[in-house]
């Protein structure tokens, strides 16, 4: 498997796997107290895992303002130090959260606070530039998106960004930003047990980099999760909001963890570990897939990054993943 991707038709290249910087922002919460973190983190161990990802060839790291209430961007800024010109930066953008006492307030997607925010972003990260800027409200207006795309292309031309995306599961908000010069990607769900057909053809239809989150499914495929498992309580798994599939208050939905049984022959071949056999999935699924697992430990860092050597599944194998899920 080839282990470099383009990010769509900008030339900017990126290892074939990224990783996602929500879970070292630690914790944080909503205005009514829902956690929106993945519990404590260690920014130690976080900043060893980022230098280690590198190491191993992983040159694209994705995070968000709001993750930690900037606390991600601060440390990945932190870790990637003086290696930040070897390696591709996306962060997003559209939430509203209030540093000190680490909660989200709201949204604001005016193109006078898309300014506020990169400002923000560029200082934390401590860069001079991004190299994805991605809007981060997945059901905001087509009709602002335009503006906003518009903001993007000054942005590319003033040098503070190079390339932008939008973090959406409509493929019609995401061909809306498409139409711009120097829209790259679109960042969307997908994992093996929740496909997303739509999303992936149109990447291919207007040459976008297909960014896939929670490509582990919240943890479900890498296996450690048990039915009845209480999770942390500052987890965001522990309460889940309603788009939070796999998960109810009591631990991982039994339903979904018999699918992952079901799948384990497959994606554990070749030596795979559950997890890397689920980024397999990925990259047999479409040649424009890059997934950005979560990771917050070396150990985590080391096993995702260790896919990239196993490489994708065969198109036998993906055949056998639809006929057992019976999609």
């Amino acid at each position: 498997m080839e282990t470099k991707r383009t990010l769509g038709r900008t030339g900017i290249g990126v290892s074939a796997l990224g990783f996602g910087c929500w879970a070292i922002g630690g914790e944080w919460q909503s205005a009514d107290g829902q956690p929106l973190g993945w519990g404590r983190v260690d920014d130690e161990e976080s900043v060893r895992a980022v230098r280690r990802a590198l190491d191993l060839g992983v040159t694209f790291f994705d995070t968000a303002d709001t993750y930690g209430a900037g606390h991600s961007e601060r440390v990945l800024g932190r870790a990637l130090g003086k290696r930040r010109a070897d390696v591709v930066v996306a962060t997003k953008w559209g939430n509203v959260f209030d540093e000190e006492t680490r909660t989200l307030t709201g949204a604001d997607d005016t193109p006078e606070y898309a300014r506020r925010a990169l400002t923000a972003s560029l200082r934390r990260l401590d860069t001079d530039h991004i190299d994805l800027y991605q809007l981060h409200l997945s059901d905001a207006d087509p009709a602002r998106a335009a503006e906003l795309r518009d903001l993007y292309e000054e942005f590319v031309r003033e040098g503070l960004i190079r390339a932008y995306a939008w973090s959406t599961d409509d493929p019609a908000r995401a061909a809306v930003f498409a139409r711009g010069e120097h829209c790259a990607a679109v960042q969307h769900m997908a994992n093996v047990l929740q496909d997303a057909p739509e999303m992936f053809a149109l990447c291919e239809e207007l040459e976008l980099a297909s960014i896939n989150r929670s490509p582990l499914a919240m943890g479900l495929l890498t296996g450690k999760r048990r039915s009845g498992q209480a999770l942390e309580a500052g987890d965001i798994r522990s309460r889940p909001p309603e788009w939070l599939q796999g998960f109810e208050d009591s631990g991982a939905d039994p339903r979904w963890l018999a699918r992952v049984d079901a799948l384990k022959d497959v994606l554990t071949s070749g030596g795979r570990t559950l997890g890397q056999g689920a980024l397999a999935w990925l990259w047999a699924r479409s040649p424009r897939a890059v997934p950005i697992p979560g990771f917050r430990s070396v150990a985590q860092a080391e096993q995702n990054a260790g896919a990239l050597e196993k490489g994708a599944l065969t198109g036998e194998q993906l055949a056998e993943v639809d006929r057992i899920l019976e999609r």
